[in-house]
């Protein structure tokens, strides 16, 4: 789950981690109040949408007076903010940071993510703040520096201090760079977070240490621990057929293309995507209907993906170990007519009573085309779009 950069800074803020004074405002009139409340004579105006290169976009401005305010408030607010995150349709934008402006002396980088090597959550640092990390890493990986969590333990304030001296710090920013590390690893270890990401972290000319930005995202097989984390989720930045499917416990990601994909396993459903586009297609979706597919299940699949108007054929590719295939046979021919579906429909089903469940389709009086293996499955829907 994600969450926006002013909900991940009053996180942050209840573990003792600096942020600038700032608050979140929904109109024009709230953003100059929240700036007369800040105090000072610069304030920054934020886009807040769930999405990195808000500044790019111009989602990220500055203001030098109360009138400026709300100039920047009026224009980014409403505005179809598009950036390399949110591909061409952009997000509209419903609310705003508005944040104290810092005297800035150095931009940095730090992130706390699972390192799937090592079994480890790693503290990345790097130097190169405000470039985007997997740049940073393809061009200049050396400028990456790591230190690896152990589970149970924790960061070390001997990690952290090797850290900060790779950063170069010293003196006052030195010490406010190793309780900052520190304290956003506690941060991040207590809310189960996935991503803890930093960019930039800076240093002011005074010594201090700051999250400038914040992202955070959440583990969401832990939210049940985590309630007052769960009320932080924006249904309004996610996609409407995504946050449908998560209400019947499906797993759900729209793509691009024109074949819908129902699959039970997310290794299955990632290997139904790679030979659909060998076969020459385009998946629409990735949809894991979990290991217990039934009609229920298989009903609500079809209506989400049907919901997509670039679905032209779908192909249900499930394995039967922990479900028999001629349940999820009986499931789809079932689902299959109380959805009315209308275009193509190819069925691979392998595993226990594969056979019977053959049959099932082929007897159902419905118009499915039934594939014996995943190659042959692709080819039948790539060659059903065409026909």
């Amino acid at each position: 789950m994600k969450i926006h950069e002013y909900q991940g800074k009053e996180i942050l803020k209840k573990f003792g981690v600096p942020v600038p004074r700032g608050q979140v405002a929904f109109t024009v009139d709230e953003a100059v109040a929240v700036a007369k409340l800040v105090g000072g004579d610069v304030w920054v105006v934020k886009a807040q949408i769930h999405a990195g290169g808000r500044g790019k976009g111009g989602g990220v401005k500055l203001a030098r007076s109360i009138d400026e305010v709300r100039q920047r408030a009026g224009e980014i607010l409403g505005m179809r903010l598009v950036t390399h995150q949110t591909g061409p349709e952009g997000r509209i934008v419903k609310r705003l940071l508005i944040e104290q402006g810092m005297n800035i002396a150095r931009e940095l980088y730090v992130g706390i993510t699972l390192d799937r090597d090592r079994s480890q959550n790693v503290v990345m640092v790097s130097t190169e703040g405000g470039m985007e990390i997997e740049k940073v890493a393809e061009e200049t990986p050396e400028k990456i520096l790591k230190e690896a969590i152990a589970p149970g333990i924790g960061l070390q304030a001997f990690q952290a201090r090797n850290l900060c001296f790779g950063l170069g710090l010293k003196g006052d920013a030195f010490k406010n760079g190793v309780k900052f590390l520190l304290s956003l690893a506690k941060a991040y270890e207590a809310t189960d977070a996935s991503l803890a990401e930093i960019n930039p972290l800076v240093v002011t000319k005074e010594g201090d240490v700051l999250a400038l930005d914040a992202k955070m995202n959440f583990d969401d097989n832990a939210l049940y621990r985590h309630p007052e984390l769960a009320e932080l989720r924006d249904l309004d930045e996610e996609d409407p057929l995504e946050v449908e499917a998560s209400t019947s416990n499906l797993n759900y990601i729209k793509l691009d293309g024109n074949v819908g994909c129902m699959v039970n396993g997310a290794g299955l459903a990632m290997g139904t995507m790679d030979i659909i586009k060998l076969a020459g297609g385009m998946p629409a979706n990735f949809l894991d209907v979990g290991g217990g597919a039934n009609a229920k299940t298989v009903e609500a699949g079809f209506k989400i993906i049907l919901k997509d108007p670039h679905v032209k054929a779908i192909l249900i590719n499930i394995f039967g170990g922990i479900v028999r295939c001629d349940r999820v046979a009986t499931g789809v021919v079932e689902a299959a007519k109380n959805v009315h579906v209308k275009v193509p429909i190819v069925v691979r089903l392998a595993g226990t009573n594969a056979d019977i469940a053959a049959d099932i389709l082929k007897n159902s009086g419905l118009s499915f085309l039934v594939a014996g293996s995943l190659k042959e499955a692709a080819q039948k829907v790539t060659q059903a779009i065409a026909a």
